[in-house]
Order: structure tokens, then C-alpha cells, then sequence
């Protein structure tokens, strides 16, 4: 599988000299399978480059899987252009969580007086698959959830095809609990031996002990967990709003050397916006 990242921050887009090297935009990943299935993660920001590049190459179906219903990782929904278009099929996946429905998070982006176009015109037919509660196929790839620690709920996943995987874990948080989220060893067996894992990496160790209870991990805690599950790749993900391309650099220098003390061999790095990788 090969897998594009089209954001990687948190929270909100942000533009500016300082956010040139990890980008602006907000979660989204695109995910080719080994028989052009496209498979879409979430539907922040950079969703909307993303169906630009996919309008252009004439693809007319999609799979959409949607992590969670925090503004940030849906906004950018009502700006994906093969929504407006009759030759699209979105087949969407996840879980309402606090929404009645799939469909229901992705109506209210598009709500009066929010925005001009009701979700009622678009011209895509969309198909919703509640994904709560069972693991499912898109394709070749086999995919399996597990609850976030987040509040107001989330789900992340993993993918798995050909004997690769790539985890995802966004907007996790591994030092405290919230309701429905799941303990840190189900955080290490769901994750154990991926080659490619993305975890929610949004603050240091200082603005944590502030921020407990938010939704989001250290990246030394998403350290910590790469490296008992014995991954192959770590990505630190979910970059803060605030947070400059330096400060980025400093959390990946700093993970590098805590791993080479540890004698590990993980690759670490901070995801991009553009960045691809073929697993």
C-alpha cells in the first residue's frame, strides 16, 4: 500500500513561514491499495487538495474512513470536489459516536447558516457503513479499530495488507482515560510489530502536565509506546497549532537520541504534509 499524507496538523490550518516543512493542513491521509482502491482518512483540511488531485485523474469511487467528529478532522468535507459531482461514489466508514449517524457529522459541516450549500444537494451518492464494533475489508486490505482515548470518543485503526501494516492513531491521549477509551496494553497489542505507526505526538513533557485530560499524548509517551510494541517506523502526528517547524525538529531530535541510547532501530520522524510511503 502507499500511503500520502495531505495533513498532519492539529486543531486548526495554519499558513506561514514558520509551518513550511510540515505544513498547515489538517488530518487527512490517502491510502492506495495494492489494486488502486482508494482509501481516505478523515476529512480535515487537506481533503481538499486531495480530491483536486483525484478530480483530475477521473476516479469516481472512494472510500472515506472518519476517525472522529472534532472540527478539525471534518472541515474541510464541504471543499472535496467529487462530492458535487454524479459519477462519485463516497462509501463512508466509522462511528456516530455522539451524532445519530456517519452521515449526521458530515451534514452539520455543511449546516445553515455555517455554509451556503446544504448537504442535501450534493450530487455524490454516498453510502454509510457504521464500523463500531467490527473489524471489516476495503479491497485487499484488512482494517481493525480500536477506541481512542479522546473525549467525546474516536477510533483508530489499523491496516493491514500483504503482510504489512500501518497503525494510525490520532488524537489519542496514553496518559489518562476517558470514557469508552481503552488501557495502554490494548494500545500495545493493537499496535505490535506495524511497520509504518502514526501516533498523536502534540505536546513535550511540560505542556502536558497543563493540557491533561484534552485528548492528546506527549510525543515522548507515543515514544514510549513505539518502542514496546516493537514498531519499525514512527511518525509523530497532530502537530499543534502553535508549534513551528523548529520545535517539530527538536521532538524528532530528541526521540533520535533516545532511541539510539536504547540501541533501538526504529526510524523516527515527524510526518509531513506530501510525505509518501509505500509499504
Amino acid at each position: 500500500m502507499k500511503i500520502t499524507f495531505w495533513g498532519s496538523r492539529g486543531s486548526i490550518p495554519v499558513s506561514g513561514r514558520q509551518y513550511l516543512k510540515y505544513g498547515g493542513d489538517t488530518t487527512c491521509i490517502e491510502i492506495r491499495t495494492a489494486d488502486n482502491t482508494i482509501i481516505i482518512i478523515d476529512a480535515g483540511s487537506g481533503i481538499r487538495s486531495l480530491g483536486n488531485k483525484l478530480y483530475r485523474e477521473n476516479f469516481s469511487e472512494f472510500n472515506l474512513i472518519l476517525t472522529h467528529a472534532h472540527w478539525d478532522h471534518v472541515m474541510g468535507f464541504p471543499f472535496f470536489k467529487p462530492i458535487y459531482s454524479s459519477k462519485s461514489l463516497i462509501n463512508i466508514f466509522g462511528c456516530g459516536f455522539a451524532q445519530t449517524s456517519i452521515r449526521g457529522i458530515l451534514s452539520k459541516t455543511m449546516a445553515s447558516p455555517s455554509f451556503p450549500v446544504d448537504f442535501s444537494a450534493l450530487s455524490a451518492k454516498l453510502e454509510d457503513y457504521a464500523a463500531c464494533k467490527s473489524n471489516f475489508n476495503i479491497g485487499s486490505v484488512e482494517i481493525e479499530r480500536i477506541y481512542l482515548n479522546h473525549p467525546n470518543h474516536g477510533l483508530g485503526y489499523r491496516f493491514n495488507e500483504k503482510g504489512k501494516s500501518f497503525v494510525f492513531l490520532t488524537d489519542n491521549e496514553l496518559g489518562h482515560k476517558h470514557p469508552g477509551g481503552m488501557d495502554y496494553n490494548d494500545y500495545l497489542d493493537f499496535s505490535k510489530g506495524a511497520d509504518l505507526f502514526v501516533h498523536d505526538s502534540e505536546y513535550n513533557d511540560e505542556e502536558y502536565k497543563l493540557r491533561k485530560g484534552w485528548g492528546h499524548s506527549s510525543y515522548t509517551d507515543a515514544l514510549g509506546l513505539a518502542c514496546d510494541a516493537g514498531v519499525k517506523s514512527f511518525g509523530l502526528f497532530h502537530h499543534n497549532q502553535d508549534r513551528p517547524d523548529k520545535e517539530v525538529d527538536e521532538f524528532v531530535f530528541d526521540c533520535k537520541e533516545k532511541l539510539k541510547n536504547k540501541n533501538s532501530e526504529i526510524d523516527c520522524f515527524a510526518v509531513s504534509q506530501g510525505l509518501e510511503i509505500e509499504l
